[in-house]
């Protein structure tokens, strides 16, 4: 709405509590999201918003138009506020990152100067706000082309318009930038001052509408940033949670991590190598906790580039086979005529797995971020280790953890798809804290995958019982797309459509079926539906012409080709995701429930206790169901499963008919399966 339009709806109402605009955004809250709006943002509704308001009317800018918690691309933070309108002079479209704050007192935390206490009691640090508006403008460039039209046409402020200068002192040490002003009590006037140099009064009607319909550049994958030689200035912005947690870390690594003068891979950057830095005192292991898509890899890749770029040896190590060998992949397509030799080692000794840091001695690696740390095992005991390595009773995590000056975990404790992994935060401070060693556990809030809905990731909790609470019907939010397939036909048929129109786009399924060698040149299918059926991907130890390497199946375009498993799944992303629920998990008496007989996983061979084995499936599905970006398509083979996910998502697959051009398979289809539209007879 404009100033004005707002204006009316910000004047008090006797016989209401809130403010009319209030209770409007309140209802809205509710209808697009979900849920009830928090009381934080109640308050800041109601005491926040008319300041902004006010101050547009006050400077005679009714016509600016207002928008209210603006959804960034992808993700689910937002903007509080967004104001849109013509610049003085020239007339161009201007805009106005807003930030509001109802603080009255800040601190800021003496290791960590973008980390401060805002007063809320939680003893929880939060992003400076002047910090927090910048990385938004930044992600907003970053995301939506027509921004980046002209240099000065994005500005961004933090309001703290409750807070007096004295009180909030603190909070100046930070840079003041284009994208990130900070404005108090004190400062209202300085702030209408900044309004008017904007704004003209002018309708800022097309600038808002232009903004609502601009182009959203995609969301680049995690194997993207991997190919970027600078994260910042190609890849994942890093915001919030994540942001707080790299510099906290990057500070303290200044103090702990030595100049090795190594090869340090893809950031490499010898010119911004600088001299060595104090030894460490007591060994700090850091934690980072996140559910998928919360940007657990980009903060590992932008930790490895930081440090990478200052000439510091950090070693990323994994124990997922496609992750590390993709990372390796990357690397190595850098080397020059005559270097492959050179840069082939140097990745391998980069980018590790788990379980080859048996014989590493105390301390010899500067920096190790171990990346889906969920995967750790419970020792590195295996099949081909010599016997006088073998020692079944030392945790691997031990291993990690000696090895390193600072470890840094990064883990989801629902993705553990083994039995013999153990990597959850708790179990990694007990067992550093054992070690004498300080452990810090942060936990990553934010959702960059499945459209950016922190609804959908909800939703999947809920729907395998790993949450709280039952199992709920979808209810669409606008950032992700859930649909049913009547048949892996009809799901094939819309993968590979995506598929064609340039989309990255693959089907999943339960590990129900039997994984053969192949035969000769060509994959055995499998994976058999009924009358439909195809190969698993590639098994690592083999290779087959015209298809991709296992531990490529999920960034190779052939791979939409053959099925996945949760072993090439797990850590990437595709923009649209078909899974196939397997035999292996049987929605009854409202929960889904675990049939371990269905299952083919060599894993659960032997005396595997059903508990565990049930823990591994539905996180294996909790994998599967999160790899979307842009949507996920679902299918049942269990009849009973599958008309209980018809019965949950009102989404289906179907043809839609365009004016002048040919009809479409989409994710818009009719709710009725063809199948059912007739009645028995």
């Amino acid at each position: 709405m404009s100033a004005a339009e707002l204006g009316q709806l910000i004047a008090p109402q006797a016989e209401w509590e809130l403010l009319p605009l209030t209770e409007q955004l309140i209802h809205e809250h509710s209808r697009i999201k979900g849920r009830a709006a928090g009381q934080h943002d109640v308050a800041s509704w109601n005491n926040s918003v008319p300041v902004v308001v006010n101050a547009l009317l006050d400077c005679g800018l009714d016509e600016v138009e207002v928008q209210v918690e603006v959804d960034l691309p992808h993700t689910n933070s937002a903007v509080d506020l967004v104001l849109c309108g013509k610049r003085p002079g020239t007339g161009t479209h201007s805009y106005l990152a807003v930030e509001l704050k109802q603080v009255r007192h800040a601190t800021v935390d003496p290791l960590c100067p973008i980390a401060v206490d805002l007063g809320f009691g939680d003893g929880k640090n939060k992003l400076h706000p002047v910090r927090q508006v910048q990385r938004y403008c930044e992600y907003m460039l970053r995301y939506l082309p027509h921004l980046r039209e002209s240099e000065d046409q994005l500005m961004g402020v933090a309001l703290l318009h409750n807070a007096r200068d004295a009180d909030v002192e603190a909070l100046f040490g930070l840079h003041e930038t284009d994208h990130g002003f900070l404005y108090t009590l004190d400062d209202l006037d300085r702030f209408r001052r900044a309004l008017t140099a904007r704004f003209a009064a002018a309708s800022g009607k097309l600038a808002a509408s232009a903004l609502e319909q601009a182009r959203k550049d995609p969301l680049l994958k995690v194997t993207d940033v991997a190919r970027q030689r600078s994260v910042r200035g190609g890849g994942l912005t890093l915001l919030d949670e994540q942001y707080v947690a790299f510099d906290r870390i990057t500070r303290h690594l200044e103090k702990t991590a030595r100049f090795t003068g190594f090869d340090v891979g893809l950031f490499y950057d010898a010119d911004a190598a600088h001299s060595p830095a104090p030894e460490p005192g007591t060994k700090r292991v850091y934690i980072l906790r996140g559910g998928p898509g919360s940007g657990k890899s980009a903060v590992a890749l932008e930790l490895q580039r930081d440090l990478g770029g200052k000439g510091r040896e950090a070693v990323l190590a994994s124990g997922s086979h496609a992750y590390t060998e993709t990372l390796r992949e990357i690397m190595l397509s850098t080397a020059r005529r005559g270097q492959t030799a050179d840069k082939r080692k140097a990745a391998n000794k980069l980018y590790r797995y788990f379980n080859s840091f048996s014989e590493t001695p105390p301390d010899s690696v500067d920096v190790l971020i171990c990346d889906e740390a969920h995967r750790m095992r419970r020792s590195s005991t295996h099949r081909w280790m010599p016997t006088a390595l073998r020692d079944d009773d030392r945790p691997q995590a031990t291993e990690l953890i000696k090895a390193a000056k600072v470890p840094i975990f990064l883990l989801d404790d629902h993705q553990s798809i083994r039995p013999d992994e153990v990597g959850t935060a708790t179990y990694l401070k007990e067992l550093a804290e054992g070690m004498g060693c300080e452990v810090e556990v942060t936990d990553l809030e934010g959702t960059f995958r499945a459209g950016g809905s922190k609804r959908y990731q909800s939703w999947v909790q809920q729907l395998l019982g790993l949450a709280v609470s039952d199992p709920v019907a979808w209810r669409p939010d606008g950032r992700m797309t859930l649909t049913v397939a009547d048949s892996p036909e009809q799901m094939e048929q819309f993968i590979q459509a995506r598929h064609h129109e340039g989309a990255t786009a693959r089907i999943t399924a339960g590990f129900c079926w039997p994984w053969s060698n192949p035969a000769g040149d060509q994959l055995v299918d499998d994976v058999q539906i009924g009358d439909w059926h195809r190969p698993w991907n590639v098994k690592p130890e083999h290779n087959v012409p015209d298809a991709p390497r296992s531990d490529l199946w999920s960034t190779d375009r052939r791979g939409v080709d053959q099925i996945g498993c949760v072993y090439t799944a797990q850590t990437f992303e595709y923009d649209w995701n078909g899974v196939v629920i397997g035999p292996d998990l049987l929605f009854r008496d409202g929960k889904f429930t675990v049939n371990r007989d269905a299952s083919r996983d060599p894993a659960f061979r032997g005396n595997i206790d059903d508990a565990i084995v049930t823990r591994c499936v539905l996180n294996a599905y909790h994998v599967l169901l999160t790899r979307g970006v842009v949507g996920t398509v679902v299918y049942a083979v269990d009849p009973a499963t599958h008309n209980e996910l018809r019965r949950l998502i009102p989404g289906a697959i179907g043809m839609q008919h365009y004016d002048g051009g040919r009809p479409r398979l989409t994710a818009e289809g009719s709710q009725l399966p063809p199948a059912y539209r007739r009645q028995p007879r």
